[in-house]
């Protein structure tokens, strides 16, 4: 139960947005609650065929940020605003390709991270990343910023 205290966390499924890939799984896009936003780990793949796109570890990397802007625009976010990321990678020998690629993304100023080596990740993907976000000013979903 919710009240004017507590208000509910908002579930945002947001396929069908421009450059929002489709969930690999059975989960929303991200979660809002008050002024944060916890971000589902996006995967590199194809918005428009779902398909893991690049080969290594510097183009999925790319997609993989795309695919999160896409998501963080349709929810009233940007990149800017990223407070911490969860990256995983299924090798370690590429952490310091992911990370050249990977910083290019947060000109401004780099969040808060954690990188973790995993055995396998959905669809093949050599790394997923996921974000949490806060969400200053106006914290309806879409907003104007």
């Amino acid at each position: 139960m919710t009240s004017p205290d507590r208000p509910a966390r908002e579930a945002l499924v947001l396929t069908g947005r421009p450059g929002v890939p489709a969930p690999v799984g059975p989960f929303a896009h991200a979660v809002r609650w008050h002024d944060t936003l916890w971000v589902t780990g996006q995967m590199p793949t194809d918005p428009r065929t779902g398909l893991v796109v690049g080969e290594d570890v510097v183009d999925q990397t790319r997609q993989v940020m795309r695919n999160l802007e896409a998501v963080l625009t349709a929810a009233g976010a940007r990149l800017a605003d990223t407070l911490m990321v969860r990256a995983y990678l299924t090798d370690f020998d590429d952490y310091a390709a992911f990370n050249a690629e990977y910083a290019t993304w947060f000109p401004h100023g780099l969040p808060a991270r954690t990188c973790v080596g995993t055995t396998g990740l959905a669809v093949g993907a050599l790394v997923e990343i996921d974000l949490v976000v806060g969400l200053p000013g106006d914290t309806t979903t879409g907003g104007a910023r």
